[in-house]
């Protein structure tokens, strides 16, 4: 088992003042009770990275800060957008790239979902790549080759010394804010089918996360039968007590694997 890794994904939700709170809370529960196994990542909205930026560094709690999303111009009339080095100014370490709502609702095509790739691990920022088929696709039984491709098309042209920065998150689109989940036996066969073509392209030790209604209760049985190495977490990241206990559950199951080896 990787180290797992943790992310909350606000979304947009929250203002600056909201996002400070949410942040304050989640540092004191993980100080009270640390996580030492598990790396941790929250992706606030853009207005609220400064303010997130200044607690993450005051508290010192081990919490690395994440964007949602990223121009490939470094800058430029793209208005309404945010650059790399924008991010970069401000302590932002990992980056989403082609989450299934930007694909759906902004046209973030295949082409642009590889070209930010390559832009932010170019950039020496970490990279969690977005994949995952909806309902339609699942219910025809393509979904394999689907996520397939899309790591093919996302994956193409990254050079060897930038695979290191990147991870996977595979979330079913049909699971996401919906209250559904993948069920272990589900998510075991998709990470499967992941890791295989991640292998074939140089990236056989990247993590592989789960995304789509992950929540405490599921936590334990998608890591150890699901295989997943940790969560993209979106509407439970936006409560401390719930966020955090997705944390510890993967710490405990990082503890259980190590014992099982």
């Amino acid at each position: 088992m990787n180290r797992p890794l943790v992310i909350g994904n606000w979304k947009m939700n929250l203002d600056f003042v909201e996002a400070v709170h949410l942040c304050q809370q989640i540092t004191v529960l993980l100080k009270n009770q640390p996580a030492p196994h598990v790396d941790v990542v929250v992706a606030p909205p853009f207005v609220d990275l400064r303010s997130v930026a200044s607690v993450l560094e005051a508290e010192r709690a081990g919490i690395a800060l994440g964007a949602q999303h990223v121009n490939v111009h470094e800058a430029g009339a793209h208005t309404g957008e945010v650059s790399l080095g924008m991010l970069a100014r401000l302590g932002v370490s990992w980056v989403l790239v082609g989450h299934s709502e930007r694909r759906a609702h902004y046209a973030m095509s295949e082409e642009l979902v590889g070209a930010t790739l390559r832009s932010v691990t170019r950039g020496s920022l970490n990279a969690v790549l977005c994949v995952g088929e909806d309902e339609a696709v699942r219910d025809a039984g393509e979904h394999l080759d689907y996520v397939r491709a899309q790591l093919r098309s996302a994956l193409s042209g990254l050079e060897a010394p930038a695979r290191e920065r990147v991870c996977v998150a595979y979330e079913p689109i049909w699971a996401i804010g919906t209250g559904r989940s993948a069920s272990a036996s589900q998510v075991a066969e998709m990470m499967g089918a992941i890791r295989d073509e991640l292998a074939e392209r140089g990236l056989g030790g990247a993590r592989v996360l789960y995304g789509g209604s992950a929540t405490a209760d599921n936590a334990a049985s998608l890591v150890l039968e699901g295989s997943a190495d940790g969560f993209l977490v979106g509407g439970a990241s936006l409560k401390a007590d719930s966020f955090v206990a997705i944390v510890r559950t993967c710490d405990d199951c990082y503890a259980v694997s190590a014992n099982r080896r």
